[in-house]
C-alpha cells in the first residue's frame, strides 16, 4: 500500500516557494522542516536541491509514514526521517541547522507557537542563518484580502486560539531572537514567503549566486 498522502495546497504553493529557497538557502547544510505535513515539500526542495541535506519534522506522528513514503517513491539520500518535534518544547532534538523552514503553521497554531519557534530558530542558527516562513499574514493590523479575512475568521471558529498574523507582530518577535526580517515576498493566493536572517551580509545562494 502507498502510504503517500496529497494535499492541494503543497501541490499548489511547493515550485512559488522553492524558488525562494532556491535564492536563500546557502550551499551546503542542514535544513530543519518544522511542520512537514505530507512530506509534498520537502521531498519537492531535496529533489530540487541536491547538495542540502533536509530534516524533516511533525508534532503528528502518523504523517511520518507519508513522509518517508514520499522519501523512498522520490529514491532521496538527502531527506532524514522525520523527527516529532514540538518546537514549544525545548531543547529541540535538532540542536543546530544551517536553516529552518516553516510553512503554513503559524496560522494553524497558537501564538505560543511562534514565539517557540523563533526563540528556537534563534538558538539553532548560525550567524547568517536563515528561517523562512511562508503563510497568510496581516499587514498593518490589517488583511491583505476579504479571501484572507475570511479565512482568518474560519480559523478562528475552529480553533481561538488560532488566526492569521501580523507581519509586525511576528517580526517584533522575531528582533528578540536576534532574527531580522530580510524579505517579505507576495506569493500566489494572497500568502507571503517571509526569509529572517540571524544576522546581516552578503552570503553564496544554493546555486551560487550572491545575495543579500
Amino acid at each position: 500500500m502507498d502510504a503517500r498522502e496529497t494535499a492541494p495546497s503543497p501541490e499548489r504553493n511547493k515550485q512559488p516557494i522553492l524558488e525562494v529557497l532556491w535564492r536563500v538557502l546557502p550551499p551546503r547544510g542542514l535544513v530543519l522542516e518544522i511542520g512537514s505535513g505530507t512530506g509534498q515539500h520537502v521531498v519537492h526542495f531535496a529533489k530540487a536541491l541536491p547538495a542540502l541535506t533536509f530534516q524533516p519534522s511533525e508534532m503528528d506522528v502518523e504523517r511520518h509514514a507519508s513522509i518517508e513514503a514520499w522519501t523512498l517513491a522520490g529514491n532521496l539520500s538527502n531527506v532524514k526521517p522525520p523527527l516529532a518535534i514540538d518546537v514549544t518544547k525545548r531543547p529541540w532534538s535538532v540542536s543546530a541547522a544551517d536553516a529552518v523552514v516553516c510553512i503554513n503553521v503559524i496560522h494553524i497554531s497558537p501564538w505560543e507557537a511562534t514565539l517557540a519557534l523563533m526563540a528556537g530558530a534563534g538558538m539553532i542558527l548560525p550567524t547568517g542563518g536563515v528561517l523562512v516562513t511562508y503563510g497568510p499574514y496581516m499587514r498593518g493590523s490589517a488583511h491583505t484580502s476579504q479571501s484572507n479575512e475570511a479565512f482568518d475568521a474560519s480559523l478562528r471558529a475552529r480553533n481561538p486560539l488560532w488566526g492569521v498574523r501580523d507581519i509586525d507582530e511576528v517580526a517584533e518577535v522575531a528582533r528578540t531572537a536576534g532574527l531580522v526580517l530580510e524579505e517579505s515576498i507576495p506569493m500566489p493566493a494572497n500568502n507571503f514567503t517571509l526569509v529572517w536572517r540571524k544576522s546581516n551580509g552578503a552570503f553564496r545562494g544554493a546555486q551560487g549566486s550572491l545575495s543579500t
